[in-house]
């Protein structure tokens, strides 16, 4: 692997252990409010405290964005780690075993690496671009499906009351042709899932850096297609605006057709 693939697992496996020692101790926690419908908790915290940790002892020099601490620079900012501790909070709080631990790492503004570690399952993804993706030291790629009546469909549903007014006619128009949606709550997993096979195809709107950076090359590297949601969102800088859309190449011209015929015009 990679140097800085090497630091990430290193990193993704003491966070996603430290996660796995509280998974039945839920009770114990201290938990807050960032907004509503987002929680964090000292684990997310304590989580991402040994990832920037790990990073920091290897590569003191690079910047770091991270949610809850957010972005750290560093004396050599050509190299951004982006770093979700705990994705699926709401997941782990409610001790539903779908949770990760997310890291990418941008290299002169372009993400070159991503790792994604699940403790519930003990499940590591990692890509890097041009040497594909694997899942537990075995390459993978998107599925090979070829109808939209059997295709399997990821997404996140949104909260605020103006994207999920948006987000609801994209609801119907995918799910009358497909085999089914599937709404998990961590994106960062729905991701390496298309890339692993496990779904085939993904959207979902308004999401942060540190849900998708890792996923991102995950899916790019097993084989699949990437674009932006809506006919404005520019494809070459999804961390931007973070409205995703994930799918094998087969399936992603008909799903984003049909994301984008539902979405609302630009004004």
């Amino acid at each position: 692997m990679h140097p800085l693939v090497n630091i990430a697992v290193s990193a993704a496996r003491k966070a996603g252990n430290f996660i796995a020692r509280y998974a039945d101790r839920i009770e114990d926690l201290r938990i807050s409010t960032k907004s509503r419908n987002d929680f964090v908790s000292e684990v997310d915290r304590r989580a991402e405290a040994l990832i920037v940790d790990t990073i920091r002892r290897a590569y003191p020099q690079h910047a770091i964005l991270a949610e809850e601490s957010g972005a750290q620079q560093g004396d050599d900012d050509s190299v951004r780690w982006i770093v979700d501790p705990l994705d699926g909070t709401t997941n782990f709080l409610h001790r539903i075993p779908h949770f990760a631990v997310s890291i990418g790492v941008e290299v002169r503004g372009r993400l070159e690496h991503g790792v994604i570690y699940a403790p519930p399952t003990q499940d590591l993804y990692i890509a890097s671009h041009g040497s594909g993706a694997q899942l537990n030291s075995r390459r993978i790629r998107v599925s090979g499906r070829l109808d939209t009546d059997s295709a399997l469909i990821g997404t996140g549903i949104p909260t605020r009351a103006d994207a999920l007014e948006a987000y609801v006619p994209m609801l119907g128009r995918v799910a009358e042709d497909t085999a089914g949606i599937r709404r998990a709550g961590a994106a960062s997993l729905d991701l390496a899932y298309v890339a692993a096979g496990r779904l085939d195809g993904f959207w979902e709107l308004g999401l942060k850096p540190w849900d998708i950076a890792a996923g991102l090359v995950l899916v790019q590297e097993a084989g699949g297609l990437l674009s932006g949601v809506c006919a404005d969102d520019s494809d070459d800088d999804l961390l931007a605006h973070g409205n995703v859309v994930a799918a094998t190449p087969r399936l992603h011209p008909w799903l984003l057709e049909r994301l984008r015929r539902a979405a609302p015009k630009p004004a």
